[in-house]
């Protein structure tokens, strides 16, 4: 069966009201939750980016069922990959062995603030290798000495090691990542209902048992226009596609790259407007490629708190029926 996911949109609300939210989400019956992990927001007009990795600690003590995830942290550049480790173990006690750590090649946006440039995507790729197995060691326990390509690593230990270690969920793309990454990752991580690459990361893997993630937007509000007009405020920049976004650097850089994306192309990515059959049904393509996991992105901070009121409850159970 498919579990359903809420979304904790770093870029879109202040950290209080992500817990907040994040404990309406799992009492209305969500199976997971997963946060972004962002030093900007895409656009300004969304106005928020606390650190997630804070957000999520306070969320594991506020909640008790929900699984959760980080969707995506970049372990490469802003993050070094021994810290990283660190800080997905302490999540994974403080959680009681409910989090997955989600990892990904990153974006401009978040990496290039702490000014070491940003490298081609072949080399990002080949980083994220480098940087998931240290990742795995230091899981272990043991004490690790790392010299790599990369990173090097000095006499590091994990002394709050979870037992099992943290389950890692990797984003690819392609034939050429799911190479790299499913001999590494224990779930996958994709944005696309591409059916022929989920079997190809189960081919991969030999088995069946990972588990495949993918997140949606909606913007679900009363009247229709006017949820229009909210996803294209905060939402436009989804239009330019991941070989764009991956690149820009600010939200000035989005804000100039999605200037004439207009209200009726974001609406005809993104299902906006008060009819739930119609935001179900767009689960549809993600359920028959065989993801196991989808979460849902309810765009905007403003009604927020009237969508997981009015409408997340009654959207679960249609999303259930498919």
């Amino acid at each position: 069966m498919t579990r359903f996911g809420y979304t904790l949109m770093t870029e879109q609300s202040g950290p209080k009201d992500l817990v907040r939210y994040a404990v309406a989400a799992e009492r209305i019956g969500f199976d997971f939750e997963v946060s972004s992990d962002h030093y900007s927001p895409w656009l300004m007009s969304q106005g928020h980016a606390p650190y997630a990795w804070t957000v999520l600690g306070a969320v594991a003590q506020a909640t008790e069922r929900v699984e959760l995830a980080t969707y995506i942290t970049c372990p490469t550049i802003r993050y070094h990959p021994a810290v990283v480790a660190q800080k997905a173990a302490t999540l994974q006690e403080l959680s009681d062995g409910r989090f997955i750590l989600g990892l990904g090649s990153g974006e401009n946006l978040n990496e290039h603030v702490v000014g070491e440039g940003w490298p081609p995507v072949d080399q990002r790729q080949d980083m994220l290798v480098e940087a998931a197995q240290i990742i795995r060691e230091l899981h272990s326990g043991d004490l690790v000495t790392w010299e790599g390509q990369y990173f090097r690593v000095d006499s590091a230990r994990i002394w709050d090691a979870p037992d099992g270690g943290v389950p890692i969920g990797i984003a690819v793309s392609g034939e050429k990542s799911i190479e790299h990454f499913a001999p590494l990752g224990d779930h996958l991580i994709t944005t696309e209902p591409d059916k022929e690459l989920v079997e190809a990361w189960h081919e991969k893997k030999g088995d069946r048992s990972s588990r495949v993630i993918g997140q949606i937007p909606i913007c679900w509000d009363p009247d229709r226009d006017t949820a229009i007009a909210k996803a294209h405020d905060q939402f436009r920049w989804f239009a330019g596609g991941w070989a764009v976004n991956a690149d820009l650097p600010t939200p000035a850089g989005f804000a100039g790259a999605s200037k004439y994306v207009r209200p009726e192309d974001v609406a005809e990515q993104i299902v906006c407007g008060p009819d739930l059959d119609e935001i179900a049904e767009s689960f549809r393509a993600f359920v028959d490629a065989g993801f196991t996991d989808i979460a849902l992105v309810q765009v905007g901070d403003e009604g927020q708190d009237r969508f997981l009121d009015e409408a997340a409850g009654p959207l679960l159970e249609k999303l259930r029926a498919l």
